[in-house]
């Protein structure tokens, strides 16, 4: 059996982030999408809510399913017997990025990593950019699922009336 782990805070979960899970799941008996956890990090959502609009919007992909992790990455891998983590590039900024983290993650327990292109249509979409046009009063519909954008239009009204 073929599996997966498909990292990231995922706040929130964008139509990019979609797109990367279902060309993972098509290609993986198993995809783990896991919330990785940052104690020093306060999102707009917790990662309880994060972990339950994951799992609607992934709701239709019956190889998918999604679990959280503090801590060093790889540890969650080495639990579930794992060996590969996907990730979605954006662009070459994105690659920069997570080619030295690919590189320490194999030599720190002979991971490989996956790079998976995004779809061009979502190259500009990233989860804190969406969080800042919404705030500024931006339509972010297409960068959502529906329940999370709703979710989203939701939260920030009730930031705006602290």
């Amino acid at each position: 059996m073929t599996a997966a782990v498909f990292p990231g805070s995922f706040d929130p979960f964008t139509v990019g982030h979609r797109y990367i899970v279902e060309r993972a799941a098509a290609r993986f008996d198993t995809l783990v999408v896991t919330v990785v956890v940052n104690p020093n990090k306060t999102g707009l959502f917790g990662v309880d809510e994060r972990i339950a609009l994951i799992r609607e919007d992934c709701a239709d992909l019956p190889n998918v399913r999604v679990d959280r992790w503090t801590g060093l990455l790889v540890d969650h891998l080495r639990d579930e017997g794992i060996t590969t983590i996907v990730k979605g590039l954006r662009s070459g900024t994105d690659f920069d990025y997570e080619v030295p983290m690919a590189h320490m993650n194999r030599e720190l327990a002979d991971v490989e990593t996956m790079f998976l292109l995004t779809d061009p249509r979502y190259s500009h979409v990233s989860s804190s950019l969406v969080k800042e046009v919404a705030k500024l009063g931006g339509d972010v519909t297409p960068f959502l699922s529906t329940h999370i954008h709703e979710r989203l239009q939701a939260r920030l009204a009730g930031e705006r009336r602290i």
